[in-house]
């Protein structure tokens, strides 16, 4: 799989679809399965496990990687890790559950583990 380049908006996943809050992107990065899993710990146990947590990006580009101290060429280097291509306007985490304060804090603890800059985000109910 190709790098690519990250140009433009999201053009999915731009809207609040399960939880009340949630943190958006602001600037676009490749995010590690590893930033996410901690951003989800961090959140969660803030929480203290009450509410809901929806991840709403998976890391499903392969990202390969040569040794080190190897000379160039013979070939492609192994696999490294995955990561999460994110765009700005993309909604990364979704929470439900839990009032509005404890809320912002763990999207905030969230936000802390990963490259991004972040916007705490609130679901406009319009049928209340």
């Amino acid at each position: 799989m190709q790098k690519g380049r990250m140009k433009g908006l999201s053009q999915r996943g731009h809207v609040l679809s399960n939880g009340m809050y949630g943190i958006k992107a602001l600037d676009s990065k490749f995010i590690t399965s590893r930033q996410i899993e901690a951003a989800r710990i961090a959140a969660t146990r803030y929480m203290k496990r009450e509410g809901q947590l929806w991840i709403k990006i998976f890391p499903d580009k392969p990202i390969t990687k040569k040794p080190l101290e190897v000379r160039m060429g013979k070939g492609k280097g192994a696999l490294d890790h995955y990561v999460a291509v994110v765009k700005p306007g993309r909604i990364m985490f979704e929470i439900s559950g839990v009032p509005i304060e404890v809320a912002k804090e763990a999207l905030r603890l969230a936000a802390q583990k990963l490259p991004v800059k972040t916007k705490f985000i609130i679901a406009r109910d319009y049928e209340a």
